[in-house]
């Protein structure tokens, strides 16, 4: 059986069964350790979404390719992201990550010393994400993670080009926002915003990006 998915700009492709196949296996080709258990349950139990396996190791990939000594991070969660994060980036980085909910932060602490890493390895800011970023440095980063409030995209991309240095990468989750991205009929404003946001960054000449088809859709943008 097949299925056929429209792209916003109207290019249709054909999704076979083993395309999807092939999706999956890519989804879960990376294996996770115990510390990412944890930190999936107690996400989990906390009614929170983490990021796929698969967009995990993209995130890995991504902080090793820039070299990673300083990444920010919108959205901590339980840490499943971080530790990908924190894999991915040089021994002597340091992730900084914010979220409103000092509790998750604090499940975020634990999973990180579970998947071992110092306790200095980690910066954790608690607050609203648009209240926070003003105060990190221009040009201070090496890639920015966003995994915060959908409605928020376009002002995350705003001020993360700001904290990036030349070459650096931000990269958003969950643009497919589960289909309805590329769905043709009556969407929410969340969708409509990550619309606006895929459209703004392919058509911008300043930036150079890609939309990964892992997880919920990751879009990675560099820097020039």
């Amino acid at each position: 059986m097949q299925s056929r998915s429209r792209q916003p700009w109207g290019q249709e492709r054909v999704i076979t069964a083993n395309r999807q196949t092939s999706w999956a296996f890519a989804d879960a080709y990376v294996a996770e350790d115990e510390a990412l258990h944890w930190a999936r349950d107690r996400a989990r139990d906390a009614g929170l979404r983490s990021v796929s396996p698969g967009t995990g190791a993209a995130l890995r990939l991504l902080a090793a390719s820039v070299d990673a000594k300083a990444v920010a991070e919108i959205g901590t969660g339980c840490g499943v992201s971080g530790i990908h994060l924190l894999h991915g980036m040089r021994p002597d980085g340091v992730l900084t990550t914010v979220d409103q909910e000092p509790e998750h932060q604090q499940s975020a602490r634990q999973a990180f010393r579970t998947a071992g890493f110092a306790g200095n390895r980690a910066r954790f800011i608690p607050g609203r994400a648009l209240d926070v970023l003003p105060r990190l440095a221009d040009a201070g980063y090496d890639l920015v993670f966003c995994d915060g409030d959908r409605l928020e995209y376009q002002d995350y991309l705003a001020e993360s080009l700001r904290l990036l240095r030349p070459g650096g990468l931000v990269a958003f989750e969950g643009v497919f926002a589960n289909g309805r991205t590329v769905d043709s009929g009556p969407q929410p404003t969340e969708v409509l915003r990550l619309r606006e946001l895929v459209r703004a960054v392919r058509e911008s000449q300043e930036l150079v990006s890609s939309l990964l088809p892992v997880g919920d859709g990751l879009l990675c943008v560099v820097k020039r």
